[in-house]
């Protein structure tokens, strides 16, 4: 039975419309976004040589911001004009009489927000390791992030001036993550420089050069401008300012611009020093004045003719983005529907993170999925470390559509929050063949209804009762949720676990309650469990069933 407000799907309309001698054809969707940002191929005669966009990574603390200072004060030039007063989040550096482009933004985040839009921003990134302290997990993420967005990495060994300092243990331990020196018969560069003394800064600059040449990078300043947004805010005194990287044309003073959701005419331009400039080429990046709105970054800037197609380009965009984030939240990957979008032909390779608690676990997980691959879908990993899911894998699961695998591992609040709002799938096991088992079963489409646990808030025992016949009742006051009864609890001690099981009973004074909201105490007796303390933290859960 269907009512009049029933939607039919493609198959059974179709077979009606079969009924009465018609071929039904399916709506092609296009791309309007795509259309509009769609871009013409410049003619070989018109490219001229363009300096190299670059961006820093590394891990915490090994130097990546005392080196992109040690590079803007060797190198930029003309200090008179306010120096660098104005950070706008990119600026551009001289060597002999050539230029190159720094951006000055978390690598991760450069190359995240810019591939969604498929707008690759950066074409070389530097990615600094501490002398002293070699390879660390982030480095790791840093080099998985530059693979998946196909950018060439320069490897600076920074601090070669401490006394730890063994630039063979960093290439050593580089090599296991495919990057293989060159003085070791790779194709990887390594720079050994100092931030501190300045040392090998200008080899690293060279080589960045070298790595440009090697790649060829131009583009025609003759035509209308184009670029991608960097970053972007309001200013009290100046409205919307975007910093715009130009990637090929010219942006003039005057000309109109488009950039995501915001448009305009460009008002006034600055460059990286703080001078007003009238025009910005290829690899410029400037501040832009004149916006309507704040446009988000990572945004792709086109420069139309007239005003009209400025402001048309931005409703349509509003307009089209409200519909593909409709689409797209249906479209994010999880385990449940990876069968349907395997027969639909939408899904060819499954990208997924593995973190583990262990080095040595991650590499078990990693080797059995990969076995899984099969002729209709290829089984990818795209990043993976040991240590906790952080906030950073989902970001990358986002760009890539990806689902995270942990093993033995809980994200992080702030990753938790990312993964609901981004609707990224987080998988949690503590059993490597549950793991593959799902994943085979997932492939099939067979995957059996799954219980996740909701974590319905926590207490802290304030104060023990001993009561006989009963053990030790825990006074406790409820910090966040609500604690039920009957519902699942785990205690913990300083942060280690001490126990899982039931909640026996809950009290409010001496009456039994359903449930204790937080900013209230309560009594809790656990299941067959009394070795309890002040101060330990209770968690309590349920298991719910997630609808597949």
């Amino acid at each position: 039975m269907l009512t009049v407000n029933s939607e039919l799907d493609f198959e059974s309309a179709g077979e009606i419309a079969l009924e009465y001698n018609f071929d039904p054809e399916p709506e092609e969707k296009e791309d309007v976004i795509g259309k509009l940002l769609e871009d013409i191929e410049d003619a070989e005669e018109t490219l001229v040589a363009r300096p190299p966009v670059v961006c820093v990574m590394g891990h915490v603390d090994h130097g990546k911001t005392s080196l992109l200072d040690a590079i803007r004060h060797t190198n930029v030039t003309d200090r008179e004009a306010g120096g660098i007063t104005q950070h706008i989040g990119a600026y551009m550096v001289k060597l002999k009489d050539r230029q190159i482009t720094f951006l000055d933004t978390p690598g991760h985040e450069a190359f995240t927000a810019m591939r969604m839009r498929g707008a690759n921003s950066t074409d070389i990134a530097i990615l600094v390791v501490a002398a002293d302290d070699g390879v660390k997990p982030q480095t790791v993420e840093a080099i998985n992030h530059a693979k998946a967005a196909g950018v060439e990495l320069v490897v600076a060994i920074n601090k070669i001036d401490k006394p730890g300092a063994d630039v063979n243990r960093v290439k050593q331990e580089l090599t296991e993550y495919g990057l293989v020196a060159e003085d070791w018969g790779g194709s990887t560069i390594c720079v050994p420089v100092s931030a501190k003394s300045k040392e090998g800064i200008e080899d690293l600059l060279e080589m960045v050069l070298l790595t440009a040449d090697v790649q060829e990078l131009r583009a025609n300043p003759n035509r209308q401008a184009r670029g991608v947004v960097i970053e972007a805010q309001l200013d009290k005194g100046r409205g919307a300012v975007a910093t715009v990287l130009i990637q090929k044309g010219t942006l003039h003073v005057g000309d109109f611009i488009a950039a995501g959701s915001a448009y305009g005419k460009v008002r006034a331009m600055m460059d990286d020093k703080g001078n007003r400039v009238k025009e910005a080429g290829p690899s410029t990046p400037v501040e832009i004045l004149g916006l309507n709105g704040v446009p988000m970054a990572g945004e792709v800037c086109v420069s139309p003719k007239t005003d009209r197609e400025a402001r048309e380009f931005a409703e349509t965009f509003i307009k089209e983005s409200r519909e593909k984030m409709i689409e797209d939240t249906k479209l994010r990957m999880s385990l449940e529907d990876l069968y349907s979008q395997i027969q639909r032909g939408n899904l060819k390779e499954l990208n997924i993170i593995i973190k583990a608690d262990v080095a040595g676990s991650v590499e078990a997980v990693k080797q059995s999925l990969l076995k899984l691959s099969n002729e209709e879908v290829v089984v990818k990993c795209i990043h993976e470390a040991a240590g906790a899911i952080n906030e950073s894998d989902v970001i990358l699961a986002s760009a890539s559509n990806a689902v995270i695998i942990g093993f033995n591992v809980k994200p992080d609040a702030v990753a938790k929050e990312t993964a609901e709002r981004e609707n990224v799938d987080i998988r949690l096991y503590s059993v490597i063949y549950d793991v593959i088992a799902d994943v085979k079963r997932a492939m099939k489409g067979m995957l059996d209804p799954i219980y996740e646990e909701k974590v319905l808030g926590h207490a802290e025992i304030r104060q023990i009762f001993k009561a006989s016949g009963v053990g030790n009742i825990a006074g406790s006051y409820v910090l966040d949720g609500v604690i039920q009864r009957g519902c699942k609890v785990r205690i913990s001690r300083e942060g280690t676990q001490i126990y899982e099981g039931e909640l026996a009973s809950l009290k409010r004074f001496k009456d039994d309650v359903k449930e204790v909201r937080s900013g209230f105490e309560c009594g809790l007796v656990f299941e067959k469990f009394n070795d309890i303390q002040e101060l330990d933290i209770m968690e309590a859960y349920t298991m719910v069933e997630v609808p597949r």
